[in-house]
């Protein structure tokens, strides 16, 4: 049987059938468990089951409906505020209201949710993580009554698949080459880089999705539709402000 991270990929549509509550508790357990920074567990992780929470979630992660559909919604957050409460308990003063410590807060959010990912496929179900939780995530702290010292990451729904008679083909990836390198840094050729992702471009789906998007090739769909410079410039400087006004405790 191959690694079950060897199966991965992105379910979007979810089933109305309820996950068992000890595999909601296996999936945290096994979240709490990664590897983290001076064993300080700076993350905290939030789980919306109620309609009434993921509606309010869902304009803000641009109403992918998964995030109302998914019975299981986790948003991880970055967290200095308990940390930092515990050193005031015990007379010490903290100090981790700075961009290094919420890098490394970042870090750790971040290897708690892949454990989560890994469980939850474990366990049978699908998952799909959000790219879209620091485009908003002042807006989501509040609807998560987030307090200073903790800032939204990342977003992981997850569920039974709709038709699991179905199995989806997992994700498409860069091949072992493209993306390892032994001992330094190894510069790419341009004709390294063609032959890269031309694997990749040449999948019919991509094609497709280039159609789709009335562009001339996938890179142009990054860069002109999904990912703009606008829309980066402007969500950078919206977060990279919430986390200086959060991160101030």
């Amino acid at each position: 049987m191959a690694p079950i991270f060897k199966k991965h990929t992105s379910v979007r549509d979810y089933s109305r059938r309820i996950v068992d509550e000890s595999i909601i508790k296996d999936i945290l357990d096994a979240a709490i468990r990664a590897s983290n920074t001076g064993n300080m567990q700076l993350y905290s992780i939030v789980l919306s089951t109620q309609p009434k929470i993921k509606d309010a979630l869902l304009p803000l992660h641009f109403y992918q409906q998964m995030v109302k559909q998914a019975p299981l919604v986790f948003t991880f957050c970055a967290d200095i505020n308990r940390f930092s409460q515990w050193c005031r308990l015990r007379g010490t003063e903290p100090c981790y209201d700075n961009f290094l410590w919420f890098s490394t807060a970042l870090v750790d959010t971040i290897l708690a949710a892949e454990n989560a990912a890994l469980a939850a496929e474990d366990a049978g179900l699908g998952i799909c993580f959000l790219g879209t939780t620091m485009y908003n995530a002042e807006e989501i702290a509040k609807v998560l009554n987030l307090p200073k010292g903790v800032v939204p990451v990342v977003t992981m729904v997850a569920g039974y698949p709709t038709d699991q008679t179905i199995k989806p083909q997992p994700t498409e990836r860069l091949p072992f080459e493209a993306v390892v390198h032994f001992e330094q840094y190894r510069r790419y050729t341009d004709e390294q880089i063609d032959e890269y992702y031309s694997q990749i471009e040449n999948l019919d789906k991509m094609k497709a999705f280039v159609a789709d998007n009335h562009v001339n090739n996938l890179a142009e769909v990054f860069t002109q539709v999904r990912y703009t410079a606008k829309d980066g410039a402007a969500f950078s400087e919206k977060y990279l402000d919430f986390v200086k006004k959060s991160f101030t405790i």
